[in-house]
């Protein structure tokens, strides 16, 4: 009679041992699918969440609710070419590699030119843009260079490279925390002058109003790229590879001719890699034909 019980108990353990191998594997096998779903390491899989700014245009900047400008439209070409959704997300330029870094956002874009010192703190991609300082001052100001900035109340948002090339230069800079601080002291006359990415500056001047002029300009050291934590190799690489696609599709020339018309190209920048060339000008009126329509 106690035979069966311990049967019973036997057989009870047995079908334990079987389900619990068969959730081990089930696990095994879940966890060989999310890398495989998921294999850049997206804090959710297939779309890629971005650190950006609102207030920058043309580069970055939010209109009528949406994301956009160059360096978020490219953003979304290239990221579609990996079959993701980009998810904007505002945030101050300060914070913005620190969060990057900490996995807050899978990228940054926000016109980020490469420097060492940034290096210590994220990833760069290649290089997909170029940029100018721009000199923004008040009208009718005296300041025409920026070889007259010393002993002058010198305006730069934190962080940026302008503040970098400001403190290099001793200029002792009042910092705020973004594009629209920088413009409302101008127009209130609490700061000589403005060094600015010179793309936002000659956008902030002209509408301003007749309230901010562009004294002068200068090329930028460095590459814009985007920005990616250490360690997000595959990311990173994936959408390097991407990005050489959109060059070589005509985007990249189409989406130069849309926010930056007539700019003129400097003979040694190479955008992405290097390895694939940008269509020739001769196909730039269709390209920019379809941004027109698109505007």
């Amino acid at each position: 009679m106690r035979l069966l019980p311990a049967l019973t108990r036997a057989t009870a353990l047995g079908a334990a041992a079987v389900l619990a191998a068969t959730t081990l594997t089930a696990c095994g096998g879940d966890s060989s699918s999310d890398t495989g779903a998921n294999p850049y390491g997206l804090a959710q899989p297939g779309v890629l969440r971005a650190g950006t700014l609102t207030d920058a245009p043309p580069n970055v900047y939010l209109k009528d609710g949406t994301f956009t400008g160059f360096d978020n439209d490219l953003l979304t070409a290239v990221a579609g070419k990996l079959g993701l959704r980009v998810e904007f997300v505002g945030t101050d330029f300060s914070a913005l590699l620190s969060q990057v870094n900490n996995h807050k956002f899978d990228v940054g874009s926000s016109s980020i030119t490469i420097t060492e010192a940034r290096k210590k703190t994220v990833d760069f991609g290649n290089g997909y843009d170029f940029g100018y300082f721009g000199l923004d001052v008040p009208a009718g100001s005296p300041i025409t260079g920026f070889d007259q900035l010393a002993g002058k109340r010198v305006v730069v948002v934190q962080g940026t490279v302008q503040d970098d090339y400001a403190t290099g230069k001793q200029l002792d800079p009042v910092r705020v925390p973004d594009y629209n601080g920088a413009i409302n002291q101008l127009k209130a006359g609490t700061a000589d002058a403005w060094i600015a990415p010179a793309e936002i500056g000659e956008k902030s001047a002209a509408d301003s109003n007749g309230k901010i002029t562009v004294a002068a300009k200068q090329l930028s050291p460095a590459p814009t790229a985007y920005a990616f934590a250490k360690g997000g190799d595959k990311l990173r690489e994936a959408l390097n590879k991407a990005l050489d696609e959109v060059i070589a599709d005509g985007t990249w020339n189409r989406l130069q001719a849309q926010y930056y018309p007539g700019r003129p190209i400097p003979a040694d920048f190479t955008p992405g890699s290097g390895a694939v060339a940008a269509p020739s000008a001769s196909v730039a009126p269709s390209a920019s034909t379809s941004a027109s329509a698109a505007s």
